[in-house]
């Protein structure tokens, strides 16, 4: 959740994303193991998710820079840094409040009425307050007691490669009304997850389970594969 990330932490990352006129969503750092791994989450200011690989890419450039530069982070680790996802991590009330009539699943950090997990339908969320409808009941979850939330994408017969005219008629006026409406739930389906992951200093990367060596200079630009590219490795997860 945002309100979770640790201020030394939010205080060298946030102004790098909004310097590129990006909103900062989510990060959480994954320590144990070797390298750990600092996952950070980034949106368009409307959050409609579209935000662009190389943007991914130049806000992880910077984000390593500054992060080395101030010794932020004791042990080797690896930089990701993406769009949301088909299934949208929920991290802020405004994410809360564009995701209402989704299918969305929710964690608390104390039971609420008897339970600590939710899935079912987001029907509002005001007040800081979210209500949702699970097996035709409506449980009002306080946001301040959600760790962990995200929206649930239901992948449908149009989603799929299919045989026969109707079904691809039907994917032709799915695909029509998903391009119509850039906010749609729909239309975040057709957008593949873009993630930056950076070498830089102490940063280690992988891509296609490849290990990459070396300091980045310039590197590579965004979009090229792992084995060509040494400063930045641009994922696409579908």
């Amino acid at each position: 959740m945002y309100r979770d990330i640790p201020e030394e932490l939010r205080i060298l990352i946030e102004p790098v994303v909004n310097d590129a006129g990006l909103e900062l969503v989510d990060a959480s750092l994954v320590r144990g193991g070797r390298p750990w791994n600092l996952r950070i989450t980034i949106d368009t200011p409307v959050g409609d998710g579209r935000v662009p690989v190389d943007d991914c890419a130049r806000v992880a450039r910077e984000i390593g820079t500054q992060l080395d530069v101030a010794d932020a982070i004791e042990a080797s680790y690896r930089l990701e840094v993406s769009s949301p996802g088909l299934d949208r991590v929920l991290a802020r009330e405004k994410d809360f409040a564009v995701a209402c009539g989704c299918e969305v699943q929710i964690e608390t950090r104390n039971p609420v009425e008897g339970r600590r997990r939710f899935r079912g339908v987001l029907l509002s969320f005001e007040n800081d307050v979210a209500r949702v409808a699970v097996d035709g009941t409506e449980s009002d979850i306080p946001f301040a007691e959600i760790s962990k939330a995200k929206t649930i994408y239901e992948f449908t017969a149009a989603d799929f490669n299919d045989r026969g005219g109707d079904a691809k008629n039907k994917r032709k006026n799915s695909n029509r009304q998903k391009h119509a409406n850039p906010n749609s739930q729909k239309n975040r389906a057709n957008k593949k997850r873009a993630t930056a992951a950076k070498r830089y200093g102490k940063h280690e990367t992988t891509h296609a389970g490849a290990d990459h060596d070396g300091r980045s200079g310039n590197g590579g630009s965004a979009g090229e594969t792992a084995g060509r590219t040494s400063g930045i490795a641009v994922e696409i997860d579908g």
